[in-house]
């Protein structure tokens, strides 16, 4: 009988310590901070660039050519595309970028020039050259930063470059799309910004049982 009681006993000890063991695992586990969620993926910051396309057409009372902007997209990269009369397309080189800019600020400077003429002018003499509808787009802030200097407070300039769009549509669709670029980029930043100054970051809390041991004095 004697036997039978022990080992009962010791069976129950067992038991006993084994609840002990899981309920203290069960409880490290409780204590473990949660992964953080995933943060949500914020859009990137572009590069500010254009991408605009020109046509040259030949004008029949005169037979010179004239240009008119036909597209024009945000890019991260600034590039012309030439479209000539036979349709033939061109990427213009960084080369005859620089000379279409550097002949067309001689103009502004001795005050030759077209873009700041008076728009009635311009349109009775078949609208601007090709270095004037250059810097009519949005890509001439990129491709002619000094020269835009120039001719940012010149209302005759302001109003001619509407004028160097094909339709009234091209230019709309133009500062929307750009209008569009612009807020992404801003959201980017601000999003970047908020990032590097710690909001929106959450730390894994204590354990408040650790703690309520160590401030009461018990477990040691």
């Amino acid at each position: 009988m004697n036997k039978h009681i022990k080992k009962i006993s010791s069976y129950a000890i067992i038991g006993g310590m084994s609840a002990m063991v899981i309920a203290t695992l069960t409880g490290c586990g409780a204590d473990e901070p949660k992964e953080a969620p995933k943060a949500e993926e914020k859009p990137a910051i572009q590069k500010e660039g254009a991408t605009v396309t020109i046509k040259e057409s030949i004008a029949e009372d005169s037979n010179t050519s004239t240009y008119k902007i036909i597209d024009e997209v945000p890019s991260v990269t600034s590039r012309v595309i030439l479209v000539d009369v036979n349709g033939t397309e061109k990427i213009l080189s960084q080369a005859e970028i620089d000379k279409l800019v550097a002949d067309e600020e001689k103009k502004v400077d001795a005050g030759t020039s077209d873009l700041t003429k008076n728009p009635d002018e311009v349109k009775e003499s078949g609208g601007l050259g090709l270095a004037g509808t250059l810097m009519a787009s949005m890509a001439a802030g990129m491709l002619g930063a000094a020269l835009m200097n120039k001719l940012s407070n010149n209302q005759n300039y302001q109003n001619n470059r509407r004028g160097s769009y094909s339709s009234s549509s091209t230019y709309s669709r133009s500062q929307n799309s750009f209008s569009k670029a612009r807020a992404n980029n801003a959201a980017a930043k601000a999003a970047g910004a908020t990032k590097r100054s710690g909001f929106g970051k959450s730390s894994p809390a204590k354990s408040t049982s650790s703690s309520s041991s160590r401030s009461s004095g018990f477990g040691g």
